[in-house]
C-alpha cells in the first residue's frame, strides 16, 4: 500500500494492479488489474460490491418468506465463503455481520426443529416396538410400513444422536421383517413337504387301481385315507386340485370292489342340495302353471327359502342354481306381463287364443325394446367403472341383472311365436 498511486476507503491502486484493503483476519488482496486508467478500475470494483448486498439482501428475503427456513443455513455458508473472495471493493465486514446474524437464528432454528424431531422419532420408535415382537405378520407390517412412512416425513435429528436414532429404529423393522421371512420361508418348507406326501400318496393310489387283490388293494385304500387325512393344511387352491386326483383314483379302487362283491351304492345327497333341488322342480312347474299371479307369489316364498339354506361350497350345485333362478325370473317376467295386459286390456280373456298370443308378443317386444334402450345408456355410464370398487359393482350387478331379465323376455318371447305357428295365424 505503501506503492499506492490512487487510495479509497476500501481499496487502492498500486503497480497498476487493484487491491481491496484487508479487513477482519483478511490481509490485503489483489482483486484486478488497470485497464486503462486507474480510477475506472477503482470505480469498476467499487461498483460490483453492490452485487455482494444484492446477494446478501436476497438471501435475507428468501429466508424471510421461506416456510422451512433452516434450509438455508447451507446457502448461507457457502454465501459468506464467496463473500471473503468476492472480487470487489467495499466495506465486507457489515454484510457478514448480517450474514453471523442469520445464521445465529437459522441454527437456533433447526436445533429446535432437531429437538422436535428428536420426540417424535422416539415416539415413533416406542409405538414400533410395542408391535414389532409380533408374530400377526400381516397387519403388523402394515403398522409398521405406515410408522416407517411417518419416519421418513420427519426431519433429521442432531448429528451426535442420528446414528443412535435411526439404527435403533431399522434394527427394529430389519428383526421384524427377519422374523417374517424366516416363518415365511419355514412355512413354505412345511408345506413343500406336504404336497410332496400328498403326491407319493395320489402315485400309490393309482396303483392300487391295477393291484391284483381287490381286497388288498380296499384295505390300502383305507389305509391311504386316513393317511391323507393327517398330512396337514396346503393352499386351498392345490389341496382343491390335488384332492380331486386323489379322490379319482380312490373311487376307481371302491368301484372295483364293489363290483367284484356285487354292491350297489346309491349316492347321498345332502339335505340341503335336495331342498334346493325340490324348489328348482317347484319354481320350474311354477312357471308353466296358468294362474301366473298365484305362481309369483309363491315364488317368493321359494325364494326366501332358497337364501336360509347354506349349501358348503363344494356341494353347491351350479345347474342346480341356475336353473332355479332361470325358472323364477320367467314367472316373474310372465307376471309383470300379466299385469300389463290386465291393466291395458279389459276384455284380454275374451280374445282368442290367437290374438291373446299377438297381444302378448306386441307388449313383450315393446318392453324388450325399451329395456334394450335402458340398457345402452347404463352401459355407456358404466364405462370405465372399477369392478374391485364396491359402489362400482354394485352399479355392473345391476347391469348383469337388466342384461339377465332382457334374456328371459326374448325367451319368452320366442316360446310366443312358436306356440302362435302351431295354432296358426
Amino acid at each position: 500500500m505503501e506503492n499506492a498511486s490512487l487510495v479509497d476507503e476500501y481499496g487502492y491502486v498500486a503497480d497498476g494492479k487493484v487491491f481491496l484493503k484487508g479487513y477482519l483476519h483478511y490481509s490485503d488482496r489483489q482483486i484486478g488489474e488497470v485497464k486503462r486508467t486507474e480510477q475506472e478500475a477503482l470505480d469498476y470494483f467499487k461498483n460490483r460490491f453492490v452485487i455482494a448486498q444484492n446477494k446478501v439482501a436476497q438471501l435475507e428475503e428468501e429466508i424471510e418468506e421461506a416456510q422451512n427456513k433452516g434450509s438455508y443455513l447451507t446457502k448461507l455458508v457457502q454465501l459468506r465463503k464467496k463473500l471473503t473472495t468476492f472480487d470487489a471493493i467495499g466495506d465486507f465486514i457489515p454484510l457478514l455481520d448480517r450474514l453471523d446474524a442469520q445464521e445465529l437464528v437459522l441454527t437456533d432454528l433447526i436445533k429446535n426443529n432437531q429437538l422436535k424431531n428428536l420426540e417424535i422419532k422416539r415416539a415413533l420408535i416406542a409405538e414400533a416396538e410395542t408391535i414389532a415382537s409380533s408374530d400377526d405378520w400381516k397387519p403388523v407390517a402394515d403398522a409398521l410400513q405406515e410408522i416407517k412412512l411417518k419416519w421418513i416425513k420427519t426431519g433429521p435429528v442432531d448429528k451426535i444422536l442420528d446414528e443412535e436414532v435411526e439404527g435403533t429404529f431399522t434394527g427394529l423393522l430389519d428383526n421384524f421383517f427377519q422374523r417374517r421371512r424366516d416363518f415365511f420361508n419355514e412355512q413354505n418348507k412345511i408345506i413343500q413337504e406336504r404336497l410332496d406326501q400328498y403326491d407319493s400318496l395320489i402315485r400309490q393310489a393309482f396303483r392300487l387301481i391295477r393291484h391284483p387283490s381287490v381286497d388288498e388293494a380296499y384295505k390300502e385304500v383305507r389305509n391311504l385315507n386316513n393317511a391323507w387325512k393327517a398330512v396337514g393344511e396346503v393352499p386351498i387352491k392345490k389341496s382343491g386340485k390335488l384332492y380331486k386326483q386323489f379322490k379319482k383314483a380312490t373311487t376307481a379302487v371302491y368301484n372295483k370292489y364293489n363290483e367284484s362283491k356285487g354292491i350297489v351304492i346309491i349316492p347321498k345327497v345332502d339335505p340341503r342340495l335336495e331342498a334346493q333341488i325340490k324348489m328348482t322342480e317347484e319354481a320350474e312347474r311354477l312357471s308353466k302353471q296358468t294362474d301366473i299371479f298365484a305362481a309369483a307369489e309363491r315364488a317368493k316364498v321359494l325364494l326366501n327359502s332358497w337364501k336360509e339354506i347354506k349349501v358348503p361350497f363344494k356341494l353347491q350345485d351350479k345347474g342346480i342354481q341356475e336353473r332355479f333362478r332361470s325358472a323364477c325370473d320367467k314367472i316373474f317376467e310372465l307376471s309383470y306381463l300379466g299385469r300389463v295386459l290386465t291393466r291395458k286390456y279389459p276384455a284380454f280373456e275374451m280374445k282368442s287364443e290367437s290374438e291373446q298370443l299377438r297381444t302378448k308378443i306386441r307388449e313383450m317386444e315393446y318392453l324388450v325394446r325399451r329395456e334394450k334402450s335402458d340398457l345402452q345408456i347404463a352401459l355407456q355410464d358404466a364405462d370405465g367403472l372399477d369392478p374391485e370398487n364396491p359402489e362400482d359393482k354394485q352399479i355392473l350387478n345391476k347391469i348383469n341383472t337388466q342384461k339377465r331379465k332382457i334374456a328371459m323376455k326374448e325367451l319368452i318371447l320366442r316360446e310366443f311365436n312358436k306356440r302362435l305357428e302351431n295354432i296358426g295365424y
